[in-house]
């Protein structure tokens, strides 16, 4: 199946469809993130912070160099891009359509990696959003932006002198889950959960059903209430 047929399958399923999905596969509590990886932002008008997505993985690690200081302000800013350059770069491989950068940064501390420039260069270069077990910085500017992140903290500083890059597109742990390459990603307000690749269309079949049950149920609820309908009691096609 084409992404863009997997995506179309998974447009409009909550994490909690997801998460009642894997149950019924089998899949039980090994795939939702931490709960404190959550939403930066929630739009409870559009959901535009939802995001649906393969993974697209990238892993940072504290670093051991040592730091020259002081430095005259031309010096410093020269040390400073290099090591943005050369040891902390973001995602290098090309980003597909249809993907979520899942970054692992654990243990990275006060560093915020996920920032209002170069996460929007994300999203120009196709990213759908970002999830990572570490933090972001620029925070007001994110949420102007509209860019979905899903971090555990904020954090405030740069990465040179503290993080260097690692490894992308490779297994990662972010959130005490395993992400693949390629794995689908799901994340709402309720957080963030990991479909294994192997399981993409079965889960998808199930979650479907199980939101349309959901959403015929509210229908009822809101008749009974006299309340307004609204798209979330409309059933997925």
């Amino acid at each position: 199946m084409e992404r863009s047929q997997i995506l179309a399958l998974y447009e409009g399923l909550r994490v909690t469809d997801v998460c009642d999905g894997l149950d019924a596969v089998g899949i039980i509590d090994t795939c939702t993130m931490d709960w404190q990886i959550r939403p930066l932002w929630r739009d409870t008008d559009q959901f535009r912070h939802r995001i649906y997505g393969f993974a697209h993985t990238l892993r940072f690690v504290p670093t051991a160099r040592i730091v020259p200081r002081p430095l005259p302000l031309e010096e410093y800013n020269k040390w400073k891009g290099n090591w943005y350059g050369t040891l902390s770069r973001g995602p290098e491989d090309p980003i597909q359509q249809g993907e979520i950068l899942v970054i692992d940064a654990s243990e990275t501390g006060d560093v915020g990696f996920i920032g209002s420039a170069n996460a929007q260069g994300w999203i120009n270069r196709g990213a759908r959003g970002i999830v990572t077990n570490g933090g972001a910085r620029d925070t007001d500017e994110l949420i102007k932006q509209h860019v979905p992140v899903y971090s555990k903290r904020i954090t405030r500083g740069i990465r040179p002198g503290r993080i260097e890059r690692d490894l992308e597109n490779v297994p990662i742990a972010c959130g005490g889950v395993r992400v693949f390459p390629n794995d689908l990603i799901v994340a709402d307000g309720d957080g963030v959960i990991v479909v294994p690749a192997e399981h993409i269309e079965a889960v998808a079949a199930i979650a479907r059903e199980i939101a349309n049950g959901d959403k015929a149920g509210r229908k009822r609820l809101y008749e009974q209430a006299g309340m307004e309908m609204d798209e979330t009691v409309e059933p997925l096609q």
